[in-house]
């Protein structure tokens, strides 16, 4: 029934509109195909992006530009599937041009609301019976019986586990920002990337439209883990782009490290974490390439810009036996480290994340 894969279909399977046998194949080509399964994942945020946008009225140069772009003749020899993901683009569009003006549109405002989960969680030295408001400045604080939820703006909520001290840093329309002390948070954010961030002494995580759990003990030692989505860790100039599924460890003065899924084999993860904060890069970098698998190629993405440069080949050499760069990008090009190859390389790669 499909070509390839049912990328027309996938709106339909999520809208329960396929037939029980169409339903059926999607379905059992969806369980083996990662490209496809991220691609359903992606049409399913969106859906919920829309469904969580509150009503408003678009400025009419929005839609002047999306009647335009939808009027331009379609080239000649296009399959399809260009049909469908002109409209898909379209409907993007629509949803981002939707987000854009109602961020710019909304009122403003500076105190977000606190719920007590249970325990005795405070702000400050106050106790939240069930509501209480914070602005930037205060801090949340939960002992080992005590749990918070705090509400972002309109933009998702934070749990502040047992044993945490948060601080809020900014509470503004444009800038969502968090310091996480110690202990453990559990953010689930949808919006637009890079409004909300968590700070911590050894890295700031940047959501990029995702949900996800951050820890960090007293000395500063932490890990990110991301359920959906992705998050940016960034320190420094130093960056790991952590997706749905992957771990990303991080140390005070150091920053965050390489990112790697959770189902990694055991040997890859302790090499890494060699490889990160100790002084065994040499030889634990053999046994990241040794244990690498295809999905680990988010392992080796990441290391190809921090090896020696003489390790580079090695590294470029184990990715492409997986996945060969995409037409138009050459070997020479990724181990200049060249930002726009890395970039498309990366975007190929990702499908089997």
């Amino acid at each position: 029934m499909f070509d390839n894969h049912p990328s027309r279909h996938l709106p339909a399977y999520l809208d329960g509109k396929l037939a029980d046998g169409a339903r059926r194949l999607v379905e059992t080509h969806v369980a083996a195909c990662a490209r496809c399964r991220a691609e359903l994942e992606q049409i399913r945020n969106g859906m919920a992006l829309v469904q969580a946008l509150p009503v408003a009225q678009a400025p009419e140069y929005v839609w002047t530009a999306i009647e335009s772009a939808l009027d331009r003749p379609v080239a000649d020899g296009r399959s399809p599937r260009f049909h469908w993901r002109f409209a898909a683009a379209a409907a993007a569009l629509v949803i981002l041009a939707a987000v854009a003006f109602w961020y710019v549109d909304r009122p403003q405002g500076e105190q977000w609301e606190v719920m007590r989960l249970a325990g005795s969680p405070s702000i400050g030295s106050e106790r939240i019976t069930e509501m209480a408001r914070i602005r930037g400045g205060q801090w949340i604080e939960t002992d080992g019986l005590s749990r918070a939820r705090i509400r972002i703006g309109e933009i998702g909520s934070v749990d502040v586990e047992p044993n945490t001290r948060v601080t809020i840093v900014a509470a503004q329309p444009t800038e969502h920002r968090l310091a996480l002390r110690s202990g453990e948070i559990s953010a689930k954010i949808l919006a637009p990337p890079r409004l909300f961030f968590v700070e911590t002494p050894a890295g700031t995580a940047v959501d990029l439209g995702c949900e996800y759990t951050l820890r960090c003990d007293n000395s500063g030692v932490g890990i990110l883990r991301v359920q959906a989505g992705w998050v940016a860790f960034e320190f420094e100039g130093r960056e790991s782009l952590v997706p749905a599924g992957a771990v990303c460890r991080t140390r005070p003065g150091i920053g965050p490290g390489t990112p790697y899924f959770d189902d990694a084999l055991g040997r890859l993860m302790e090499a890494l974490d060699a490889f990160d904060f100790q002084d065994g890069a040499a030889s634990a970098l053999s046994v990241v390439l040794a244990e690498s698998r295809m999905r680990d190629t988010l392992t080796l993405w990441h290391l190809l810009s921090r090896v020696d440069p003489g390790d580079r080949l090695r590294v470029y050499e184990r990715m492409a036996a997986f996945s060969p760069p995409p037409d138009g990008i050459s070997r020479q090009q990724l181990l200049a480290l060249d930002p726009a190859s890395l970039s498309r390389w990366r975007q190929e790669l990702a499908w089997t994340w």
